[in-house]
C-alpha cells in the first residue's frame, strides 16, 4: 500500500504561507546545502523549472511518483508559465471546485470525495503520493495522511496559513528522521501512529 506524505515547508511557528497563502518570503532561507539535500533525497519535489535550472531533468523520482495539490498551490506555477509543474512524475492531480478543464494534458482534476480518490490511489502500485499543499486540502485528507515530512525554515511569520485547518484534534506521531542543516533548516519526518 502506498503512503500519502504531507511534505511541506513551514516557518518555525508553523505557517506554510502568509495570511494570503504566499510563501515567497521563505525562499530567502534556501541555500546551496538545502537544495543539495532536496536533490539527493527528494528530487521529484523540485518543479520542472527548478529541475531545468539545476540540470537534473533526467533524475528519476526517488520517493514519490504522484503529486496531489490544491488549486491555490497550483497557481504560482501557472503564473510562472508551468501548466505541468511536476511533469517528471507519473501523475499530477489538482483538487479544485473552480477549475472545470485541466490546463495541461498531464494534469488531472479531482473534485468531490477527495479522501475516497486518495484511498484508490494508495491501493495502486508505485511510489508514494506527495501531498504538496495546502492547508484546506490537508484538512480534508487528515485521516488519510500516513506521514509528515516538515521542512522547517529558520524564520517566524507571526501569523499566516497554518499547516492544516482541521481544528483541534490530537494525532500522535512517531519521529522517523531528523536532518539539521547548517543554514538553520531542519527536515523532520514523522509516521502517523494508528
Amino acid at each position: 500500500m502506498r503512503k500519502l506524505t504531507y511534505f511541506i515547508a513551514t516557518t518555525v511557528d508553523g505557517f506554510i504561507g502568509g495570511p494570503d497563502g504566499d510563501a515567497e518570503f521563505m525562499y530567502s532561507c534556501v541555500d546551496e546545502e538545502f537544495v543539495a539535500h532536496l536533490v539527493a533525497e527528494y528530487p521529484e519535489t523540485i518543479s520542472a523549472l527548478g529541475r531545468t535550472r539545476l540540470g537534473i531533468e533526467d533524475v528519476p523520482p526517488k520517493r514519490f511518483d504522484t503529486v496531489l495539490m490544491g488549486r491555490r498551490t497550483y497557481e504560482p506555477g501557472l503564473k510562472a508559465g508551468m501548466t505541468s509543474p511536476y511533469g517528471h512524475m507519473r501523475e499530477q492531480y489538482v483538487v479544485s471546485r473552480s477549475l472545470t478543464e485541466p490546463l495541461d494534458p498531464q494534469v488531472q482534476l479531482l473534485d468531490g470525495d477527495i479522501a475516497a480518490a486518495v484511498r484508490k490511489l494508495k491501493a495502486q502500485d508505485g511510489l508514494d503520493i506527495w501531498l504538496c499543499g495546502g492547508a484546506d486540502l490537508a484538512a480534508q485528507l487528515h485521516e488519510e495522511i500516513d506521514e509528515y515530512v516538515v521542512k522547517t525554515y529558520p524564520v517566524i511569520a507571526g501569523t499566516g496559513m497554518p499547516m492544516s485547518r482541521t481544528g483541534f484534534g490530537v494525532r500522535e506521531l512517531e519521529l522517523t528522521g531528523c536532518t539539521a542543516l547548517s543554514g538553520g533548516q531542519v527536515i523532520t519526518s514523522y509516521a502517523v501512529k494508528r
